[in-house]
């Protein structure tokens, strides 16, 4: 059972009451095996509406598991409850959890490690022992207070004011040194770290100093191993690294910081740490307080584009994989953001963005509208009127220099609720492009329900005649949240085998406040075994 509750909980020398599961920052590991089937009783204890998505997890024919609030279901309201019930097919490695509603998984979120079936192994020698290392962000408020104000004022929320690992800032922050999180590793072991970005806002670097990381497995997917003083993962990705205890028996920080690919966009420069022990460290080492400083290691530039732009492309498969390739629904995809026009009757308080606008964010100029008083799935699967429409433009309205200067006139997008209708079995295949409206960034795009094919990603505008020849079909890697390269695009690809509504929206959770998402539709196939089952009896009414 998980109980999301608040308590007390003290960082940077305040104590605030946040909301947690099970009073536990962060939240519980749930550690279990390819093939197991979950149920999981999740008790609203909190003054706020919650729910909990199972990020990563595949939901076949389980949309009503899936947690996005008004997508899969309405929140659990302070006192309900849900049960969560899936299955774990085919994955394997590490995913996580965190709360769908509101800016909730600013605390509410934990592991999830996925171990092979009773008699497999994994594809690379057992490790020694084996570490999660979740990077989260801390605000010194209410994060729910944070993107009240943001919604309110129509202006950027402020910024977090740590970031943590294993929910504790570290060395580098005032009042922290005795709580920072403590890795063992011996000489001559493997430690494989589970390292999950459960950052609201932020994509991340992490490294550890005076070690390589092989980078083994990405989102629950294997990866050909490549080798690496630095990872980079955007919000909802989770990457799994082999670290070798081949250093002098002494004390290593591991560290991460923000990798800001917006200009001139404030962000949160700060950098958490951990501490990498070897456990036959000679003693004073170990004394913390008296003992020698750790090793701090060094971490790319917060711009440092062709640092993430290297590692993205070592991503691959382990082997040849079935890459669909006669593409039945070829998508195009504009993500970014936008500025709306002061409404009239709006005291010019309620437009603090810049010029006096109101931020927003759109994929293909459509800002993404939840229902309020119903769940898209369950709209769809009653047939109910009037909540949503299937129009969701399959390209960009308008054609215009995407990652060039863009005319003001395009800077509204259009506000609603519509969504792209896709027949079960369909091969689909959808180009995200940055946009320069406002800024570029780099858009950690996650889509429920499904993992997809990384195909390619460059810079500038998309060209079909030239960049299309450039696309990986024999080893792509797998993920569930792509990078969209800041003033560029990314290509991916999968089959719409799992029926149900599906939300594809960017995981900097301040851009889907703004609206920056859309959903799919994908309808049943024949039979029992292509269709979704029915709602639980126990699903959350509005």
């Amino acid at each position: 059972m998980e109980q999301i509750q608040a308590t007390p909980v003290k960082r940077l020398c305040n104590t605030h009451m946040a909301i947690t599961v099970n009073g536990m920052l962060p939240g519980p590991t749930l550690e279990v095996k390819n093939g197991d089937t979950l149920e999981i009783e999740v008790v609203n204890k909190a003054r706020y509406n919650a729910t909990i998505h199972w990020h990563g997890v595949r939901q076949m024919r389980t949309g009503w598991a899936d947690g996005p609030e008004f997508v899969t279901q309405c929140p659990i309201r302070p006192g309900g409850s849900y049960t969560y019930r899936f299955t774990i097919e085919g994955q394997e490695g590490t995913l996580w959890w965190h709360a769908h509603s509101s800016w909730l998984r600013a605390t509410v979120y934990g592991a999830i490690i996925i171990r092979p079936r009773e008699g497999e192994s994994y594809p690379f020698p057992k490790p020694k022992r084996e570490t999660a290392i979740v990077l989260g962000e801390w605000w010194d408020a209410n994060p729910i207070d944070v993107v009240r104000q943001a919604t309110m004022t129509g202006a950027a929320p402020n910024n977090s004011d740590a970031y943590t690992i294993n929910g504790q800032p570290g060395d580098l922050y005032k009042c922290s040194s005795k709580d920072t999180t403590i890795v063992p590793i011996d000489v001559g072991e493997t430690n494989l770290l589970r390292v999950i970005n459960a950052a609201l806002n932020q994509p991340l670097f992490f490294t550890v100093a005076n070690h390589k990381l092989t980078v083994v497995g990405a989102d629950a997917s294997y990866l050909k191993p490549f080798t690496t003083s630095v990872i980079m993962l955007g919000p909802g990705q989770t990457t799994d690294v082999l670290i070798q205890g081949n250093q002098l028996p002494a004390r290593y920080y591991m560290a991460a910081r923000a990798y800001q690919s917006a200009q001139n966009a404030p962000f949160d420069n700060t950098t958490t740490t951990a501490i990498l022990e070897y456990k036959s460290a000679p003693c004073p080492a170990k004394k913390g307080i008296n003992g020698p400083k750790p090793i701090m290691p060094s971490l790319p530039a917060y711009n440092d584009t062709n640092t993430v732009t290297a590692f993205s492309q070592s991503f691959r498969s382990p082997r040849k994989v079935e890459v669909p390739t006669e593409i039945d629904e070829s998508l195009f995809f504009t993500v970014g953001l936008g500025l709306n026009n002061c409404p009239p009757n709006f005291p010019s308080s309620r437009c603090q963005g810049p010029n006096g606008t109101r931020f927003t964010a759109s994929m293909n100029n459509v800002s993404f509208v939840l229902p309020q008083s119903i769940s898209l799935l369950q709209a769809h699967q009653h047939g109910v009127p009037g909540v949503f429409t299937t129009d969701f433009p399959g390209t960009p309205p308008l054609k215009f220099d995407y990652t060039g200067n863009v005319s003001r006139s395009l800077y509204q997008p259009v506000p609603g609720t519509k969504l792209y209708k896709l027949k079960y079995g369909s091969k689909v295949q959808i180009v995200i492009q940055d946009t320069s409206i406002v800024t570029p960034e780099n858009h950690p795009i996650h889509l429920h329900g499904y993992d997809f094919y990384i195909v390619a990603e460059g810079f500038g505008n998309f060209d079909p005649k030239t960049d299309t020849s450039k696309f990986n079909l024999v080893d792509p890697p797998q993920r569930n949240t792509v990078g969209v390269p800041v003033n560029g695009w990314a290509a991916i690809r999968f089959v719409a085998d799992n029926p149900g509504v599906w939300i594809m929206h960017c995981h900097l959770d301040v851009h889907i406040t703004w609206g920056l998402a859309m959903a799919f539709v994908v309808e049943n196939g024949l039979g029992e075994l292509q269709s979704l089952q029915a709602p639980p009896p126990d699903l959350p009414i509005c």
